[in-house]
Parts: C-alpha cells; structure tokens; sequence
C-alpha cells in the first residue's frame, strides 16, 4: 500500500522518515524532495530494488543512477582515492547542485546499472533529503518522473507519474526548480563538466582549475 506524508507536520515528518526507511530496508521505492527537483530512491546497495527504480522510470541500465549520500564522511565508504579536485569542489558546493563523476570501491556489492566502475555522487541542499539519508545510508536517487516526461517539482507531479510503484511519497512541499545539478567527471587525468546545471562553468573552474568541457 502507498503512504504519503505531509512532512511539514513534525509528527507526519517523523513518521514518514521512518517509513521511508522501513520500505527501502524493504527493497522498495521511496519519493523525496531534493534541492532541484523531486527524486525518486531505492537502497543503493540492493540491486533488485535499483532495477526496481530503472523500471518504474522506464530507464534501461545503460543510464545508470545517481547516488545520494548525506554527510562527506558516508562519501568515504563509496570512494577509495578521492582526487583533490574533487575536495576542493566538495568543500566549496556540497551540499548543493554539484554531481561527481568518481571511481567507487572496487569491493562494493551493488549494481547501479552500467557504470563502467564509477558513481556519480552528490550531497543535496535540503533538510529532509539529508535527515532520510542520515538515517537510511546512501541512496540511489533518479529524479521522480517517467522518462521523457518532466522532472516534478512538487509531490502530486511525482504521485501522478509513478503510482504505486513507489511505497513511500515524502511531500515536502515544492522544490526550487527544474534546473539540474552541474556534473563534472573527475575519472579522467583532467576535470570534465558533462553537464552544466545550477552552478556555471566559470563557478566551477575557479575551484578546479584545467576544467574543460565535453
């Protein structure tokens, strides 16, 4: 059965953390509010309930999903050797609209699609996003739409696209808006923006020098 809380209740809010981490301890779906748009979560590290997500979105594994983590420590568990252009970056836009394209630990047990060993990561700018990954670990988070339909910026939009797909709608009000985070890929010998999104080329190239784009 889908639950739905109206988080700008403190007791609603509570209760729906809590829910949200009992459904992806469950291998199922949760909708949350982030600093962009609205996204959609499952378990990072339970594959069947990532190919769960790619499903209810209509996304094959060759676009594999984000991860949302929400502390820089819970970044360590996910990267081995982070570069220093990514601790400049991190420590200048995180939380924020910044996604890093890294290489994860060889040893981690998950399957986020077709990765060719890497993870793109991000920390978002919003309380609940951040109290529901404190409390439910890292997240594999896709924004909460059907593919080639818009991204939601309120929970209605999210609950009208995916149904009872999703176990747990976390209503936290509209969100700021559909422009995406900017993604810089640090896989390579220099910085790459792949994408530019909230924040602009000159914004990131001030913190990591050599940045080009693709």
């Amino acid at each position: 059965m889908t639950q739905r809380f109206d988080c700008s209740d403190p007791s609603a809010r509570r209760a729906g953390i809590d829910a949200a981490v009992a459904a992806l301890g469950q291998g199922r779906l949760v909708v949350l509010p982030t600093d962009t748009v609205y996204g959609v979560g499952a378990d990072a590290f339970d594959p069947r309930a990532v190919a769960g997500l790619l499903a209810a979105k209509g996304r094959g594994r060759h676009k594999p999903s984000p991860v949302l983590v929400g502390s820089r420590e819970a970044l360590d568990d996910l990267v081995a050797d982070l570069p220093e252009t990514a601790e400049a970056l991190i420590e200048a836009f995180w939380p924020g609209g910044l996604t890093l394209v890294l290489r994860h630990r060889p040893s981690l047990s998950w399957d986020l699609g077709e990765t060719g060993g890497t993870v793109a990561v991000r920390m978002p700018d919003h309380p609940l996003a951040l109290d529901l990954l404190a409390a439910a670990g890292p997240m594999a988070v896709s924004s909460a739409n059907l593919t080639d339909r818009p991204s939601p910026e309120d929970c209605d939009a999210a609950l009208g696209m995916l149904g009872d797909s999703v176990s747990v709608y976390l209503d936290g009000g509209r969100t700021a808006g559909p422009v995406s985070s900017s993604i810089v890929d640090l896989t390579g010998d220099v910085p790459v923006l792949v994408r530019e999104g909230v924040l602009s080329f000159e914004q990131l190239a001030k913190v990591a020098p050599g940045l080009i784009t693709r």
